[in-house]
């Protein structure tokens, strides 16, 4: 039987990056998962056809999308037992050039959402379930130009930490992992190619995480061998943050 044969698996933003690699692999530990995106319905469509995993368009930050997600996990899953919080929204600026459209569209994409999202899960994820969060290296580094993303990932690092006492007693774990810097997408066009160059000699393993490390990771968190932690934050960082 496979590591999670008849679990039912919400992924966020399971299109591309850090989040395919999730599908990828709990697909391929025998997860029935559905997986969101935004905008890009091609590269959906490629995870689906090579996963089976489901793909649902959703806007994390429009609150109907947000509920029609919920209503078809509860339709279309055998049951609700892994849910990874993985898209988000990023905008690099200072704080001073901030709007606050910027500030509402970030804090509820990431934080809203994930509430909700937890709210939702409080009722219908079975015991035994896990929350996994993929939060990020720079709430314990701080950069500049980063405050509405890291200040977003902040909160809900402490949502799930609230979440992992009062779920407990029913056996559902909730944790967090913060990768550092990992080869995608959302990395190579928010970083210079000459910091990223430096990234393996700061790294104690000396190389840039892949997707699939992190993924590992969270099917840890997510899988048997994960029950007896929760309410930490995993710094999966391959040594780059110690």
């Amino acid at each position: 039987m496979s590591l999670f044969s008849g679990k039912g698996a919400v992924v966020t933003g399971g299109s591309r990056g850090i989040g395919r690699a999730i599908v990828e692999r709990l697909s391929a530990d025998g997860a029935d998962v559905m997986f969101t995106y935004r905008n890009d319905s091609d590269a959906a469509g490629e995870v689906a056809k090579k996963t089976g995993a489901r793909a649902l368009r959703a806007d994390q930050g429009d609150r109907n999308d947000v509920e029609r997600l919920f209503a078809e996990a509860e339709k279309e899953l055998p049951g609700l037992d892994i849910l990874v919080l993985n898209a988000a929204a990023e905008k690099q600026k200072a704080i001073g050039d901030v709007t606050d459209e910027e500030y509402e569209r970030v804090f509820a994409v990431n934080t809203r959402f994930a509430f909700l999202a937890l709210q939702w899960a409080g009722r219908v994820m079975r015991d035994g379930g896990r929350i996994v969060n993929l939060s990020t290296m720079n709430t314990a580094v701080p950069a500049p130009g980063i405050s509405l993303y890291i200040g977003s990932k902040a909160a809900v690092e402490q949502f799930v930490k609230v979440a992992a006492r009062e779920l407990g007693g029913r056996g559902i774990t909730c944790n967090s992992v913060s990768p550092g810097a990992t080869d995608t997408e959302m990395l190579r066009s928010t970083n210079p190619p000459e910091a990223l160059a430096q990234v393996p000699a700061l790294t104690a393993l000396r190389r840039l995480g892949q997707p699939d490390d992190i993924a590992a990771v969270v099917a840890f968190l997510a899988g048997p061998d994960g029950r007896w932690v929760t309410g930490q934050n995993l710094l999966a960082t391959g040594g780059l943050y110690l």
